[in-house]
C-alpha cells in the first residue's frame, strides 16, 4: 500500500503542475491518466459504479465528485479539489488536495489552510486504541472553531484491497465513541469543509455534489496506516 500511495502522490504532483488560469479540468484528467499509465498503475475511480474519469475535479462550490470537462475552464482566484485513487499490485490508495488557481482571496486561503490543518490533526489521532469518534471530533473542532462547517453527507472510509471498505469515518463525532483503532487498519481520512452551511446536494449528473448555499468548499485526504508506533501517511 505504501507503493500505491507513492504512485498516487506522483500523479497528484503531475496534476498540480498543470493547474493554472485558462486550463480545463479535462486537461487535469489527461495529465493524471498519462502519469497513471507511466507508473503502470490502474485508475481506481474510472468505471467505479460507472464513474467516467480517473480524477474528480471539483471547482469552487463543488464539494466532491466533479466530473472533468473540456468546457470547465479554471479562472484566476478559483480553487479546484483534485481527488484521485490508484491501484498498484492489487492495493488501493486514495488522496485529495484543493489547489488554488493563481492568487485566491484571504478568506479562501483560510478555508484551505483550516481544512488541511484539520486533516493533519485528525491523522495525529489515528493511534492504536483511539476511536473513530476521536478522529471525527478532532476534524469538527478544528473546522467549527474557525467558523466553517463540515460536510456530513459524505465520509472517509477504510481502504485496502477495495476502494471503499469498513469502517466509515465521519468528519464529526464524539471522543471515545465508535470503532477502536487497531494496528494494521488503513483509513482514508478526508475532511470536506464548507465556508457556509454544511448542506450539499447532488446535481442531475448523478455525481457532482455542490453546496446548497453556493459558498465554496475544500477537500483534503490522505491514506493512513495505523501502526504500533503511530500513524503512517501512505500518500504523503
Amino acid at each position: 500500500m505504501r507503493r500505491s500511495g507513492e504512485a498516487l502522490q506522483k500523479v497528484l504532483f503531475a496534476v498540480r503542475e498543470v493547474v493554472a488560469p485558462g486550463v480545463s479540468t479535462m486537461d487535469l484528467e489527461k495529465a493524471a491518466a498519462s502519469k497513471i499509465a507511466e507508473l503502470h498503475a490502474t485508475p481506481a475511480f474510472k468505471g467505479y459504479h460507472g464513474y467516467p474519469a480517473c480524477l474528480c475535479t471539483s471547482v469552487n462550490d463543488q464539494v466532491i465528485h466533479g466530473i472533468p470537462s473540456a468546457k470547465k475552464i479554471l479562472s484566476e482566484g478559483d480553487v479546484v479539489s483534485v481527488d484521485c485513487g490508484v491501484v498498484l499490485d492489487g492495493f488501493y490508495s486514495d488522496s485529495a488536495v484543493t489547489i488554488p488557481v493563481g492568487k485566491v482571496s484571504q478568506g479562501v486561503r483560510k478555508l484551505l489552510d483550516v481544512t488541511q490543518q484539520s486533516l493533519d490533526a485528525a491523522i495525529q489521532e489515528a493511534q492504536v486504541g483511539a476511536t473513530l469518534g476521536d478522529i471525527g471530533a478532532t476534524v469538527q473542532e478544528a473546522v467549527e472553531a474557525n467558523g466553517f462547517s463540515v460536510v456530513r453527507d459524505f465520509v472517509g472510509h477504510g481502504i485496502g484491497r477495495s476502494m471503499h471498505e469498513d469502517p466509515q469515518i465521519p468528519n464529526y463525532g464524539t471522543r471515545g465513541r465508535g470503532t477502536k483503532l487497531r494496528a494494521g487498519m488503513v483509513l482514508a481520512i478526508e475532511p470536506m469543509v464548507n465556508i457556509g452551511s454544511g448542506d450539499v446536494q447532488v446535481l442531475p449528473d448523478g455525481w457532482t455534489a455542490v453546496t446548497v448555499d453556493g459558498k465554496w468548499s475544500a477537500h483534503f485526504e490522505h491514506t493512513v496506516a495505523i501502526t504500533e508506533s503511530g500513524p503512517v501517511i501512505l500518500t504523503r
